[in-house]
């Protein structure tokens, strides 16, 4: 478990918890530990995700499965969401209740979220409605719920909860959007993980849907014919990129994660709070947007 987190990490939902306490007047010293009960949570799994993934490397580190075998990795994230949990024993009762509700709505989502990920790897019949339930689900509703928890520690309106949880969610859907596209064009160097892993695995990601929708009928045919082996061959990558690349679905990816961004800043403006207040959420979605790791 401390291996984990002493990997680092930018712990943009444990700050978002903060942000969101502080934008409505709340109390910081009372978000702090629920603030880390989400970022326990988080690294519990991208633990287990790295078990399923079978990836070497988290942060340009070693996995915690390779380091310290398949079943501690197991044992530690397991351990990791019980710890999450008591972080939030200090709340007020009602604060305690409304925050535990949201929480293990987001936690119950996530798993759901990374089941869907998994089907989907083999699964042929895969539609663009279906890849934005998934990723609502394993990577929105957690940023979702960091906003609405700080909110809910503040004890804001109902309507501000809701607004800023749901800049959260569509937040989440453009950065796993970026996540996705970063995969393939971003620095790999700086992101520390292996080069076009997707396409390794077969994850059905922004960029396939985009290609399959772009594509003539002979390139969707060869997407779909590599999608349907799971191996390191580099070939696979050459001729999947290739694909994507003369599909131009970089930008058209782009123009998407902005899209969900404005989707987002709208609901920010639906917040009863002075405009200087919302400047910050304003930067932390450019930063979102512009990440290179």
């Amino acid at each position: 478990m401390n291996y984990i987190m002493s990997l680092g990490g930018k712990r943009i939902r444990p700050v978002m918890v903060l942000m969101a306490c502080d934008m409505f007047g709340g109390e910081l010293n009372d978000a702090i530990k629920p603030a880390l009960g989400l970022e326990f949570f988080h690294n519990y799994s991208l633990m287990h995700d790295d078990i399923m993934d079978r990836a070497p490397l988290r942060r340009n580190k070693p996995t915690v499965h390779i380091v310290y075998g398949i079943n501690a990795g197991i044992l530690s994230g397991d351990g990791l969401i019980f710890k999450s949990y008591k972080f939030f024993e200090d709340l007020e009762d009602q604060v305690f209740k409304k925050c535990l509700k949201v929480f293990t709505k987001s936690t119950i989502l996530v798993c759901e979220g990374q089941q869907y990920d998994i089907n989907f790897e083999t699964q042929q019949n895969v539609t663009f409605d279906d890849y934005i339930k998934m990723i609502d689900a394993k990577t929105a509703a957690l940023i979702s719920s960091a906003l609405e928890i700080g909110a809910l520690i503040s004890k804001t309106s109902m309507k501000n909860s809701e607004a800023i949880s749901n800049f959260g969610k569509h937040l989440g859907i453009a950065f796993q959007m970026m996540d996705d596209y970063l995969d393939v064009f971003g620095d790999q160097a700086q992101l520390g993980k292996k080069h076009a892993g997707d396409i390794y695995e077969n994850k059905k990601t922004l960029l396939y849907f985009l290609a399959k929708e772009h594509a003539s009928e002979n390139e969707v045919k060869e997407l779909e014919h590599w999608y349907q082996k799971k191996t390191d061959n580099i070939d696979k990558v050459y001729e999947v990129e290739k694909i994507f690349k003369k599909n131009k679905v970089d930008e058209k990816a782009l123009r998407l994660i902005k899209e969900h961004t404005d989707i987002a800043q709208s609901f920010l403006q639906k917040t009863e709070i002075p405009e200087d207040k919302k400047i910050p959420f304003i930067e932390l979605a450019k930063y979102l947007l512009k990440r290179e790791s």
